[in-house]
């Protein structure tokens, strides 16, 4: 994978974070599909610990996009209005206004979510439910933050992505 050399220390870490969750994951199935098939048994932690990795894995994935610009964008409903820069400022701020909005109400969900796992643990690992919505809650607070130091800037949106509707 060819990175460019201006990526922070936070967008590594997170490329880190995923490449490690996604290793346990696929070697805690690769070595229960193993004990299954070869040898009649697997190990029921696999399933619930590659169900976790991967929510975290998801979240952690999302909240590194953001800031690169890599989540979806349909820029063919904005280029109309590239030649009008008033206008596209103000689509700009309202797209802004939006996520904000938006990463406030799935906080708000997957914190009631967390609060409600606290009194709950797992079947198999016993680790508290909690650890499910809380890469949620932390994702939507993260990009929140995001968005709202864009729409404080005033940031533009960018018209660079490889197709009109990703």
């Amino acid at each position: 994978m060819n990175m460019p050399a201006s990526r922070s220390r936070w967008q590594r870490l997170a490329d880190t974070s995923m490449a490690v969750t996604l290793g346990v994951m696929a070697f805690a199935v690769f070595l229960n599909v193993v004990l299954r098939y070869g040898f009649g048994s697997g190990i029921a932690a696999s399933e619930e610990l590659s169900r976790l990795l991967f929510v975290w894995m998801v979240f952690i994935g999302a909240t590194a996009a953001y800031p690169l610009g890599e989540h979806m964008a349909f820029t063919s409903l904005l280029r109309p209005l590239q030649s009008k820069r008033v206008a596209l400022k103000a689509v700009a701020r309202l797209i802004h206004a939006l996520v904000v909005l938006t990463c406030v109400l799935v906080a708000w969900g997957a914190w009631q979510q967390v609060e409600v796992g606290m009194g709950s643990r797992s079947v198999v690992l016993g680790y508290p439910a909690a650890l499910l919505p809380l890469p949620a809650f932390l994702c939507s607070a993260a990009i929140g933050v995001m968005a709202l130091v864009d729409l404080v800037r005033g940031k533009a949106i960018a018209f660079d992505h490889a197709a009109e509707v990703e």
